[in-house]
């Protein structure tokens, strides 16, 4: 996510595979490193799991959920294991090629997961705010979308390694990131181009949906015609709910990254304390795990769908105890 590119240089050494944290530090960070990586992969486990039992979940707007706990197994597989192990070594411990493929990989799967949850806001504006819109949006419409995601991931991903500003062990020594001892023009101007592009623009299109989502539901609430909303995300107490906690974790996951950034841009690095720098990237990995909470909890078919499976009940057994519809009208399902 972002905060594998927003950690900053809190130590004036010149050694840039030195740590500010001493060993019982890196352990506690270890630790917490495996309990949220093995919460987070076994939540998005249960979330695909979900979708490969059921038949009738697999809608095209459910592929975007399906694409962002991919993300989220990829951060967690990936970047959880590699920063735990070096917190436990003490210092990086894979190398220059590591640490270009963890940096980059991790910037990757976050910049995928910011994208796609625009999607997620776009796909449900478009669908109860816009319905003659969203009945005309195809398979196609939304692989287009999730591609545009993961191609724009790519993109950041792979600037620095040819070039544009580049990665280096942050001051904790256990992990990757945009070399902040390089606080050039290359640096600065990249930082700011990922805050606009994939915060400040995110931040803006989700607030402007979900906005818009609510009042739309306000609306036809008052006019007792709340049957429409009822094609995928439940009914509309549910879909309101969803929108304002999308809203709440994005601002509470990224703002600090944001600011911490803006500071190594414009003010003096060496000035952040060390627990701010370490503690902000820390708090936004936790996405990894929260994000299936946010569906399980928002989504009544979902989360019926989820206690189906673990009383291993058949997909008919699922639908007899469930009343709300979760599927898109069928114009969703054709290319």
């Amino acid at each position: 996510m972002l905060s594998n590119i927003l950690d900053v240089n809190t130590s004036g050494s010149r050694n840039e595979d030195s740590s500010v944290f001493s060993k019982t530090e890196h352990s506690i960070i270890a630790a917490y490193l495996i309990m949220a990586g093995i919460i987070s992969i076994l939540s998005n486990i249960i979330v695909l799991g979900i979708f490969i039992k059921y038949k009738e979940l697999r809608t095209p707007t459910n592929a975007v959920i399906v694409n962002l706990a991919l993300t989220d197994i990829g951060v967690s597989s990936i970047g959880y294991p590699m920063s735990a192990a070096s917190d436990l070594h003490g210092s990086w411990k894979f190398g220059y090629s590591g640490c270009q493929i963890y940096a980059g990989l991790n910037i990757f799967f976050g910049m995928v997961s910011i994208g796609l949850l625009t999607v997620v806001a776009m796909d449900r504006y478009l669908t109860i705010c816009c319905p003659d819109i969203g009945r005309r949006m195809t398979t196609s419409t939304y692989v287009s979308m999730i591609l545009g995601a993961w191609t724009n991931g790519l993109f950041w991903a792979l600037m620095p390694i040819i070039g544009w500003a580049s990665y280096a062990p942050d001051p904790t020594g256990a992990t990757c990131t945009i070399n902040w001892r390089k606080n050039d023009i290359s640096f600065v101007s990249y930082i700011m181009m990922v805050i606009v592009v994939n915060f400040i623009v995110p931040l803006t299109v989700m607030f402007y949906c979900y906005y818009h989502v609510t009042q739309s539901m306000r609306l036809h609430a008052a006019r007792n015609c709340t049957a429409y909303l009822n094609r995928d995300w439940a009914d509309q107490a549910d879909v309101t709910k969803m929108s304002v906690i999308m809203i709440l974790m994005f601002l509470l996951a990224w703002s600090p990254y944001s600011i911490v950034c803006l500071w190594a841009c414009f003010g003096d690095p060496k000035k952040i304390p060390p627990s701010v720098a370490i503690i902000a990237p820390l708090f936004a990995k936790s996405s990894t795990f929260y994000n299936p909470c946010i569906y399980v909890a928002a989504n009544k078919r979902f989360r019926k769908a989820m206690f189906a499976m673990f009383k291993c009940q058949h997909h008919q057994a699922m639908l007899e105890t469930s009343s709300v519809p979760m599927n898109m009208p069928q114009s969703h399902s054709k290319a």
